[in-house]
């Protein structure tokens, strides 16, 4: 339908940073605080206050320059964005403008089984503002200032991603990096990591951009990827009609699938920008960018690598494995215990994350550790328990039941090996079946499965799958 137009978008991801502190006050950022608890002299910017800034926000800066493979300047500069708004006292924004700590960078994002680099601009320091609640009371709105001075690291890619598919996994592989270097707790429900998403679309062929809309603070990947395929769709239908499109800020409304003006996009010099005159240019060394670089973790594309060359794991499961560090920590525990990586794999990409994702809990939240499926594999390896019978041993596992040996004790699931009555069993299901021994003599060879089922049936599926192959299949060719 839309096959003579290509979109183009560049994202604008706010992740708030993991200190303790705001970025030039002492006053805490913990979430879920009484409104107006958690902001000082500096937060109300009462008069004659000044800002101190916090050092830890540069480690954090840096970190992410490390990752990705950006060029960190060793002086930045904050800057006053101006302008008015009522959750806002002073009346401007900290930020950084012409001289960020981080400029120059790149992610490698896969869609389709296809690679991508998306140059990353720069990434900024700013604080966030305050919040405005409407209705606080009748006829009224309230502010709250216990975020006004968080501190936010504000990324924005280069206008390289040409789909709501690419811009969704850009987001998340974002989402799992800044997590993985511990900058960010990447808490989407309450607002530590989101997204503007700038969207413009041009005819095939164009060189020059089509006129670009912003789509304001988007916190989950499925609003992203909505709220863009509903602004492709808008403006080419305008243009098509003989529209144009407005430069402008829009909200996207999830209830309705629609995103709508919110007002027309300022222009940066509309901001009135200048350096903050009671802020330093702030002056980092190399020492300091290596020991930064030092105190690095392993990234997820090192770790993928190393678990498809060191464990022999397809891309797909190390790709899913290495989505998140507690994720990747807790298969490393299972194989660390003497379990057999693609056992583990399997496990935990399978049975663990169905689990997880039924009960929307995180790896780090599970009721089955590291310790306890390893002992469960272990014994799906001794060949005390099936595949099929663990299902239900990490069920048990999961409701509180115990570790895999008691679940398998109190249960009675231990499986059947004794050939001796695997072989009785068979004997006397053979004899009161000779149609369908027959049938399967005589070439039809799908009668097999009954036989098995009949077997695993009378066993209640504790007999030995192999055990049971291997003997069916003698006496019936027998």
């Amino acid at each position: 339908m839309y096959s003579n137009w290509e979109t183009v978008i560049g994202l604008e991801i706010h992740a708030q940073l993991s200190t303790n502190s705001k970025l030039f006050s002492g006053s805490s950022i913990a979430y879920g605080a009484e409104p107006n608890t958690q902001a000082n002299e500096v937060d109300l910017a009462l008069p004659g206050t000044l800002p101190v800034l916090n050092k830890e926000v540069m480690n954090l800066a840096t970190r992410l320059g490390i990752a990705l493979n950006a060029t960190i300047n060793k002086r930045s500069v904050f800057e006053r964005k101006n302008y008015f708004y009522p959750d806002l006292p002073k009346g401007y924004q900290t930020s950084q403008l012409e001289l960020p700590i981080v400029e120059h960078g790149e992610l490698f994002i896969n869609v389709n089984g296809e690679e991508k680099r998306v140059g990353v601009t720069r990434a900024h320091l700013e604080e966030d503002a305050g919040k405005s609640i409407h209705g606080a009371a009748e006829g009224c709105t309230g502010i709250d200032l216990n975020r006004a001075g968080t501190p936010l690291l504000e990324i924005v890619s280069e206008p390289e991603l040409s789909s709501a598919a690419e811009a969704v996994a850009y987001m998340k592989k974002l989402h799992s990096l800044v997590q993985y270097i511990g900058i960010c707790d990447g808490n989407m429900q309450e607002g530590s990591f989101r997204c503007d998403a700038n969207v413009s679309v041009r005819s095939k062929g164009q060189e020059e951009l089509g006129t670009r809309a912003e789509i304001k603070n988007i916190n989950s990947f499925r609003f992203v990827e909505k709220a863009i395929n509903f602004e492709i769709e808008r403006q080419i239908d305008l243009i098509e009609d003989g529209g144009e499109v407005v430069q402008e800020t829009r909200l996207y409304d999830a209830d309705k699938n629609e995103t709508r003006s919110m007002r027309s996009k300022e222009e940066a010099n509309d901001y009135r920008y200048f350096p903050c005159p009671d802020l330093l240019p702030v002056v980092i060394d190399d020492a300091f960018i290596e020991a930064v670089r030092g105190d690095m973790p392993e990234l997820p594309d090192a770790k993928k690598a190393r678990f498809v060359g060191d464990f022999g794991l397809s891309d797909e499961d190390a790709a899913q494995l290495t989505n998140s560090r507690p994720m990747a920590d807790y298969f490393e525990a299972v194989v660390a215990d003497g379990i057999d990586p693609k056992m583990a794999a399997n496990w935990c990409n399978g049975e663990l994350a169905a689990w997880l994702n039924k009960e929307e809990k995180d790896v780090t939240e599970s009721p089955v550790s590291a310790e306890m499926l390893a002992g469960m594999c272990k014994r799906i390896a001794d060949n005390t328990i099936s595949n099929k019978i663990a299902k239900e041993v990490f069920e048990g596992m999961w409701n509180g039941e115990g570790d895999a040996d008691a679940v398998i004790e109190v249960k009675g699931l231990k499986q059947i090996t004794d050939t001796g009555a695997i072989e009785a069993m068979i004997d006397e299901i053979i004899a009161s079946n000779a149609g369908q021994v027959e049938q399967y003599r005589a070439g039809k060879e799908k009668v097999f499965g009954f036989f098995v089922g009949q077997v695993m049936k009378a066993t209640q599926g504790k007999a030995n799958p192999a055990q049971v192959n291997q003997i069916l299949k003698q006496k019936l060719t027998g």
